[in-house]
């Protein structure tokens, strides 16, 4: 058999499939074209693929091609930037030509493996979380005055104010003033007013602890030495709190429901890395056919078995 003919061979069934999907009106596809671990085959294997890939983009472009004649529109899921430029380029230019497409959703995950979309989305979703908390635990080097959003004045004083000292001694207490107000904040310690002007936490409703209670301060140097700060909203949440909702907010898959159905072809029952946080309640369809050899009957049992397992996982979701 000649070097890739079986991977053309698979790409002719996935369009024939993708054909009958629409017909059946399966509104979301998704295949499995290239895993990030295919990047370790040997280099001249992985450049013949990177070819066909690249060759087979470029045919969805056309004008008769499957993707126009039904309406599709394409994503191409995975860490892109592993991918070469000539077919990084052809990928971006075929979802930006199918973005108005709306009858049907085909995404290729290529450069893809589940285990690397996870660590991706953690990674996006705890950096969203620390720019949350950062109003609250920020500016840890000013001075000891605060000034409110109406102008008034509220000293950090410690029993005597900045004004009785003078040069770098007043610079310092500024300094160290400010640090302590901030982590104190930052670390929730109660702090109360002495009868010196000194305002504690209830300059911000509440200590740090309680952070659905807590406002948060925005406070940046002026040319006098004052820090004003600005009152912001009550936050709902604790923003320390990482949620699934926020990890599954950043994972490539986000652009497309959870699917109903992972047919793996070859009797194979692992899902060598595919999808594995959007499939926890999903039915797996394990037909011995390979690949190039299926057709039409083994899609129309995949539905008829989801159809009769429906009632099971729609309570399984439930429980969730």
């Amino acid at each position: 058999m000649e070097e890739g003919a079986g991977h053309r061979a698979g790409f002719s069934v996935l369009m024939s499939m993708l054909k009958y999907c629409y017909e059946l009106g399966v509104t979301h596809v998704t295949i499995y074209a290239f895993s990030i671990e295919n990047f370790k085959r040997k280099p001249d294997e992985v450049q013949n693929l990177m070819d066909l890939i690249l060759e087979k983009i470029d045919g969805l472009l056309k004008e008769e091609s499957l993707v126009n004649k039904y309406g599709i529109r394409v994503y191409f899921i995975g860490n892109l930037k592993l991918l070469s430029e000539p077919v990084r380029v052809a990928s971006e230019k075929v979802m930006k030509a199918t973005a108005n497409n709306t009858k049907c959703v085909l995404l290729i995950c290529i450069a893809y493996t589940s285990c690397d979309e996870i660590v991706q989305a953690v990674h996006e979703s705890c950096k969203n979380k620390w720019e949350e908390i950062q109003p609250c635990n920020s500016h840890k080097s000013c001075n000891g005055r605060i000034e409110e959003a109406d102008g008034k004045n509220i000293d950090d004083g410690i029993g005597h104010s900045v004004q009785e000292l003078s040069g770098v001694q007043a610079n310092d207490l500024r300094a160290t003033r400010a640090s302590t107000f901030c982590n104190d904040v930052a670390q929730g310690v109660e702090r109360t007013d002495n009868g010196s002007g000194v305002v504690g936490h209830d300059a911000v409703h509440g200590s740090c602890d309680k952070w659905g209670e807590v406002q948060s301060l925005e406070a940046s140097i002026t040319g006098d030495g004052v820090i004003p700060y600005v009152k912001r909203e009550k936050l709902a949440v604790n923003p320390s709190i990482l949620k699934v909702v926020d990890i599954e907010r950043h994972m490539y898959m986000s652009v497309a429901p959870n699917p109903d159905v992972v047919i793996r072809s070859s009797g194979e029952t692992r899902l060598s890395n595919f999808l594995l946080w959007q499939t926890s309640n999903c039915l797996l369809y394990s037909p011995n056919a390979l690949w190039p050899d299926m057709r039409l009957w083994h899609l129309v049992w995949a539905v008829l078995d989801f159809q009769r397992n429906h009632s099971y996982f729609e309570k399984k979701k439930k429980q969730f």
